[in-house]
């Protein structure tokens, strides 16, 4: 693996930045799997929140979620986007930082991506290359292969990524997953998943992203190509967020538009191989990089949005 890129990997972005609490994350275990088990004792997950002491969580394994205050927020996405965001306020609710024995009402609420940003935060202020990736997992529900986040770091030992996924017990719980060390065939990633529907080759209706809508197909596939394509350069989307030029369009889109989307997805199935050139695109290309938000629209950036 050559250095540099490497050496991206180390650095953090918006929201990888470590802040004040560098030396805490230094502090924190550095085995991946115990560390990923620890910040699995700090957070419930939405759906895990919504479906109480059921399912996943029929053994309390995360919690008994009576216990959760009926005024806290259901989901904290919107709200702790950053990893700083998320410790302070899990220092706020519990001044020993992180716990095992933390409480229920005592635990955020966030998905995964938010777990994601976590790890990778700590691992970088370790000194450790870390990235966030975005794609679809096929082992949480049969037939379908649902919107997720997951992390690599790289192990200078084995001089390999190695692919985890810290969202939850899954060990634990059953799930047949060797999670702290995934085979790569195990993740439906962003870049194979989009190619895949827009050959023909997959139905595109087995990717979703889990939003009011319930969105499949290319629109899932495409949205999940951005978002890694924008976590592999240090700039970890929330759900929130889209390049503005796909605001309100992304399931129509010209073939000029989609042609542009395959050649980044070829590029994306080996992003060490073509980092270069991936980054190139993420310097070069304004219409990936400019992104939507509840406050500043597309036209805000005064782009001419035909002429990108």
């Amino acid at each position: 693996m050559k250095e540099y890129i490497l050496e991206h990997y180390r650095k953090t972005g918006t929201f990888t930045y470590a802040g004040a609490y560098g030396d805490y994350f230094r502090s924190l275990p550095d085995d991946v799997s115990e560390l990923g088990r620890l910040i699995c004792g700090q957070v419930i997950h939405r759906v895990t929140l919504q479906e109480g002491n059921a399912n996943a969580n029929a053994n309390l394994i995360y919690g008994d979620m009576n216990r959760y205050p009926w005024y806290r927020m259901r989901c904290e996405d919107d709200v702790l986007l950053t990893a700083p965001a998320l410790v302070s306020e899990l220092f706020r609710l519990d001044a020993r930082g992180f716990v095992k024995d933390r409480k229920v009402e005592h635990k955020i609420v966030v998905t995964c991506r938010y777990v994601s940003v976590l790890m990778s935060a700590i691992l970088k202020a370790k000194g450790v290359p870390a990235r966030c990736r975005a794609g679809f997992a096929p082992y949480f529900q049969e037939g379908v292969s649902m919107d997720h986040w997951i992390n690599q770091y790289y192990s200078r030992e084995e001089e390999r990524w190695i692919t985890f996924d810290a969202d939850g017990f899954y060990e634990e719980g059953g799930m047949p997953l060797s999670q702290y060390d995934m085979p790569t065939d195990s993740f439906d990633w962003a870049a194979e998943a989009y190619l895949a529907v827009r050959s023909g080759e997959t139905d595109g209706n087995r990717y979703l992203f889990a939003d009011s809508q319930k969105t499949r197909a290319l629109g899932a596939v495409i949205r999940y190509l951005l978002y890694d394509f924008h976590a592999l350069m240090n700039h970890e989307l929330t759900y929130s967020f889209l390049p503005a030029y796909l605001d309100g369009r992304i399931g129509n889109l010209s073939q000029g538009e989609l042609q542009e989307l395959d050649g980044l997805a070829k590029r994306l199935l080996e992003p060490d191989r073509y980092f270069d050139e991936l980054y190139d695109i993420w310097q070069r290309e304004r219409k990936f990089r400019i992104i939507n938000s509840p406050l500043v629209g597309m036209y805000a950036h005064g782009a001419d949005w035909g002429n990108l």
